[in-house]
């Protein structure tokens, strides 16, 4: 499935985020390690949710 990307260059290198994922962003110094670091994040973050629907990742509050 493709997945909609903004990228933005910075003064430390280039910021990825996938609209359709919430939270889902990553980072690279190159556009190119960018790319690649987003897509591994796409590929976490629908693990995540994958595990959430299974049960098995659990939400819990900490205090620091």
């Amino acid at each position: 499935m493709k997945y909609p990307v903004t990228v933005h260059k910075s003064e430390f290198g280039f910021d990825a985020h996938c609209l359709l994922l919430p939270g889902c962003h990553s980072q690279g110094d190159t556009l190119e390690e960018a790319i690649e670091n987003i897509k591994d994040a796409i590929k976490t973050y629908l693990e995540m949710v994958s595990d959430e629907e299974k049960g098995s990742l659990y939400e819990v509050e900490v205090t620091v």
